[in-house]
């Protein structure tokens, strides 16, 4: 579904202090770490904006934090952009 979709995620979960030590210690890109490990960043759910506070509030209602951690944007093929 992303094939012509740009995926931006620039709102992730803050990495927990394990991932940190592991990317200290191995010297591993992030690049890398987020390819391997899901560093603390859990499941992506991909909806209409609209939708996605009664998402999070259903979420929230289980004991599960969630967030927006980013958006799509038209692209000309499949494209991934990290930051945080």
């Amino acid at each position: 579904f992303v094939d012509n979709l740009k995926v931006v995620k620039d709102n992730l979960f803050p990495v927990p202090p394990l991932f940190e030590l592991i990317q200290e210690h191995s010297k591993t890109s992030w690049k890398e770490m987020y390819k391997v490990f899901n560093c603390g960043h859990r499941m992506e759910v991909y909806l209409p904006p609209e939708h996605a506070e009664k998402v999070i509030q259903i979420s929230k209602s289980f004991g599960v934090d969630a967030r927006i951690v980013g958006r799509c944007e038209a692209s000309t093929g499949k494209k991934l952009t990290i930051s945080s």
